[in-house]
């Protein structure tokens, strides 16, 4: 059954330090930084503009309807694995596909570069991307980064 209320985004590369991603990623520190206490001294994780762009790594811009929507990117970890960084979809958008959307993008930019796995963490208040990542196939693992933040570590093979 088709939802109509299911966002179709056009996804394309950017750059987290270029605008739009810059400006969406600066939301999404501010609601990091909101929920959980501290972070703003001390981030869970850094990922720099320049491990998320080619050759082995990604950053993607959704856009609904020429209008920014939705970030995320990809970073290298060892051969064969990479990393989901920096998902992120502004509110309005939320709950209307767009995180799911946004996630097959990443995978598929993944499976592009020539990944066969990917990984990725969250928190304990990120439980609706916690859900939206075991839905769509992520198994937690044992922790694999030292994102003092996190408590949620999964990974897919693609």
């Amino acid at each position: 059954m088709r939802d109509d209320s299911a966002m179709a985004l056009e996804f394309r590369p950017g750059r987290s330090d270029e605008s739009p991603g810059r400006e969406l990623l600066g939301e999404l520190i501010a609601h990091l930084n909101e929920i959980y206490a501290g972070r703003a001294a001390r981030p869970g994780s850094v990922t720099t503009p320049d491990e998320m762009v080619a050759p082995h790594g990604a950053f993607l811009v959704g856009y609904d309807d020429g209008q920014p929507v939705a970030i995320g990117g990809l970073r290298p970890l060892e051969p064969g694995v990479c990393e989901i960084k920096r998902m992120y979809v502004v509110p309005e958008a939320r709950s209307r596909g767009a995180g799911r959307a946004l996630l097959a993008a990443l995978e598929r930019a993944a499976r592009a570069l020539g990944y066969e796995r990917v990984r990725l963490d969250a928190g304990p208040e990120q439980r609706h991307s916690r859900a939206l990542f075991a839905d769509t196939g992520y198994v937690e693992i044992e922790r694999y980064n030292d994102n003092h933040i996190a408590d949620y570590f999964a990974e897919k093979h693609l």
